[in-house]
């Protein structure tokens, strides 16, 4: 009779992720930086498994208490926030504006973001403290569709629109790799984009199906226009609904298409565009009015004092 020898549990950065630590591959670089004890012994070595109900794991000494509740949160990240936990230079994070979570501090979920929008861009991003699905997404990066607001100085030819429509050259420091056959690293997938407002500084509605380091830039800089403004509006079937500083928790519907989406499943966003998703139409000046005149009335009996209607 043979005895199964299968390593029994789960690997260590699975059982780190899924207790809202980090995501999976932040619990690795913790697990390689000695910052994990399994049992007293730390641990450095990635794919070790374990039993979270009964292994004790501390991280940076801290107890491990099992799988939290998972968190999933919306928030409308304004300009001039890191898209980081903490940072060395002191500048507001994403993390100041998640503190405002409802419920007991004992309760509150130890979030942090699905991928990162950067200091000068706004709009949508998720939080959640679910590293499994925090990870598929971020692997499933080249599937799911992410939609932007894009304000920039000029207006663009039909050419260039085409360009970024077909993919185009960014980054051309690394045309190595495309004589090596790795084109897709320096050549983004194709992208679909359509005016929204015209003028001297054009609006432009971009979707794309990654997500490269300021990519967004680099693809108007190569067609000759600078990016003045980023708002992302939409990431899978999601779609802005909160004013910019603000968060919601998402509903089960919208978790279950995020899966979908991280499965690299098809999904459809609400036919309805929520107001924050959508470019507002400029302030019209109105027109100024004539002040209103108000005839002297007499005064009450009993009253001395005889004036002007004040306007209310």
């Amino acid at each position: 009779m043979s005895q199964n020898t299968e390593p029994q549990g789960d690997r260590l950065q699975k059982i780190l992720a899924q207790a809202g630590i980090a995501s999976r591959r932040k619990a690795e670089e913790l697990i390689l930086a000695g910052r994990v004890q399994v049992n007293g012994k730390v641990v450095t070595e990635l794919g070790t498994r374990h039993d979270a109900t009964r292994d004790h794991i501390r991280v940076d000494g801290k107890l491990l208490h099992g799988p939290e509740r998972h968190r999933y949160y919306m928030l409308n990240k304004p300009r001039g926030y890191v898209t980081t936990l903490d940072d060395p230079e002191g500048r507001p994070t994403v993390m100041d504006l998640m503190a405002k979570q409802k419920g007991p501090r004992s309760e509150q979920a130890r979030l942090y973001p699905v991928g990162r929008l950067d200091y000068l861009s706004e709009g949508l991003l998720l939080m959640t403290n679910d590293g499994e699905l925090a990870n598929a997404l971020s692997k499933a990066a080249t599937g799911v569709e992410k939609t932007y607001l894009v304000k920039i100085s000029g207006a663009p030819s039909s050419t260039g629109l085409d360009q970024i429509r077909q993919g185009i050259m960014i980054d051309r420091g690394r045309l190595n790799e495309v004589r090596s056959g790795r084109r897709d690293r320096v050549i983004t997938a194709p992208a679909k984009v359509e005016q929204v407002r015209g003028g001297d500084n054009p609006w432009f509605e971009l979707t794309l199906t990654e997500g490269r380091n300021r990519q967004i830039r680099k693809m108007f800089e190569e067609i000759g226009h600078h990016v003045e403004k980023i708002r992302r509006i939409g990431y899978g079937a999601l779609r802005l609904d909160v004013p910019p500083g603000e968060f919601r928790e998402l509903t089960p519907g919208e978790v279950t298409a995020l899966g979908r989406a991280a499965e690299g499943k098809k999904v459809v966003p609400k036919k309805r565009t929520p107001e924050f998703a959508q470019l507002k139409s400029p302030a019209k000046k109105k027109a100024a009015k004539s002040p209103r005149s108000y005839t002297a009335k007499p005064a009450r009996r009993g009253n001395s004092r005889q004036g002007h209607r004040t306007e209310r």
